[in-house]
């Protein structure tokens, strides 16, 4: 059986014995790296090519809280870890604020180092699988005619049968089958499951189809 690639850190900073320190230290550990000088060569990059990134917070050019910003204009989710040797509590809420995974001073522990990488790999495999689901969700949801929409949102909001059919002025009967249109189509068992739809259903770009208006 293949072994499977090791995943790849993108190391920014722009001193060249930092990033030829920490491109060893991960190679030794198991992960590939790659070593950028400034935010600006990063982000000629995909950032899907990568499954974190480290980067410094003063860089010459694009600072590490711009790139952060950058990357978060373009909807990327990878996680970052920001590194600094002028480190203070005002950047490192910044970084944080900016959705970095954590905040490391230098000079850095190496075992710290890399239980930071570790932990920002787990939280974008999360986030990754979040996305997925939430997609797949929205798909469903899309699926779904406006009435059934309907009867979707009062049942998410703990409505029973009996007051949505007086709510939309149909018969309970009616309702029961507007429901089990909805289960099936949400490929849901139980309540629970539509339940948890609901976070992603409250989220804009909501498309349904009125052919039973």
């Amino acid at each position: 059986m293949a072994l499977s690639e090791p995943r790849i850190v993108a190391v920014v900073d722009d001193e060249p014995a930092i990033c030829d320190s920490l491109a060893m230290l991960l190679h030794a550990s198991g992960f590939a790296a790659r070593t950028f000088p400034a935010a600006e060569a990063f982000l000629r990059e995909p950032p899907e090519t990568f499954a974190c990134a480290i980067v410094d917070l003063r860089l010459r050019g694009m600072s590490g809280l711009e790139l952060q910003a950058e990357l978060a204009r373009r909807k990327s989710v990878l996680p970052i870890i920001v590194i600094t040797a002028h480190g203070d509590v005002a950047s490192a809420r910044a970084a944080l604020l900016a959705g970095a995974t954590d905040f490391l001073e230098k000079p850095i522990d190496n075992d710290v180092l890399l239980a930071a990488v570790n932990g920002a790999m787990s939280s974008g495999d999360r986030l990754h699988k979040a996305r997925i689901a939430e997609a797949h969700a929205r798909t469903l949801l899309s699926t779904l005619s406006a009435r059934e929409r309907e009867v979707f949102d009062r049942v998410v909001d703990g409505m029973h049968n009996r007051e949505i059919a007086v709510d939309l002025g149909i018969s309970p009967r009616t309702v029961d089958v507007y429901r089990a249109h909805v289960m099936a189509k949400l490929q849901a068992r139980r309540l629970a499951d539509l339940l948890r739809m609901r976070p992603v259903a409250l989220r804009p770009s909501r498309d349904v189809n009125d052919s039973d208006r």
